[in-house]
């Protein structure tokens, strides 16, 4: 059974989030606050985290801040804060995906369902990617540069892997979207540009300056040939 921690100050929230993930199957922890989220973390290493940005004390953020120190679990934040430049502080800073207040349960655990698909899917052919000194392990979820491991989150790893398949292919960010959350789930096209910076953080050797993951002014983005 999945795990999953809960953290939201709010008690009425939590107790029908937990209800609804319950639910579909899943096992649920409560935490109100940064520090017991952290401590919850350690102790029990959730499969998936959904985190209330709005926290007394130690926000969302850096509780998010925190967890990404720790492992890459997946974050799904919710958000009462409407600002787009909000939501890709979150994403930038290693966040999966994000759901803003007021929110339907059934829309979270869709949500949920989507990332524990994207880390459990059933390995395919053609499931390791080589590009360039880049290789791609889909069945491990383990990417490479030469022999240096590249530590990323699900998501970030399913961005590259779509790239990576693909060399030279120009995509879209609405294509970039439907591939790493599918296409009924709503979302933003500058998500995608915070996920990119993230990756390019942890991949490229001079981030500012890209090898890798190429900008198509105008268009989106293309894994180099």
């Amino acid at each position: 059974m999945k795990q999953i921690l809960v953290v939201d100050d709010e008690p009425r929230i939590a107790g029908i989030v937990k209800d609804y993930l319950e639910r579909a199957g899943y096992g649920v922890a409560l935490a109100g606050n940064g520090a017991d989220a952290l401590a919850v973390a350690r102790a029990r290493r959730p499969d998936l985290v959904v985190l209330d940005l709005g926290l007394p004390g130690m926000d969302g953020l850096d509780v998010t801040r925190k967890l990404r120190t720790l492992s890459n679990v997946p974050i799904i934040m919710l958000t009462a804060r409407v600002e787009e430049r909000d939501k890709l502080i979150g994403l930038e800073l290693g966040a999966d995906d994000y759901v803003t207040k007021p929110f339907s349960p059934r829309e979270l655990v869709a949500r949920v369902r989507a990332v524990f698909r994207r880390i459990d899917a059933a390995p395919e052919r053609g499931d390791l990617i080589r590009a360039g000194p880049v290789t791609i392990d889909k069945r491990r979820m383990q990417a490479t540069l030469a022999d240096r491991a590249i530590d990323l989150t699900p998501t970030e790893f399913e961005l590259l892997a779509t790239l990576g398949r693909q060399p030279g292919r120009v995509f879209t960010r609405a294509q970039l979207l439907d591939a790493i959350r599918g296409v009924e789930v709503e979302s933003f096209d500058r998500a995608i540009d915070a996920h990119v910076k993230n990756v390019r953080r942890k991949l490229e050797p001079e981030p500012r300056k890209p090898r890798f993951v190429l900008t198509v002014h105008g268009v989106g983005y293309k894994f180099t040939e």
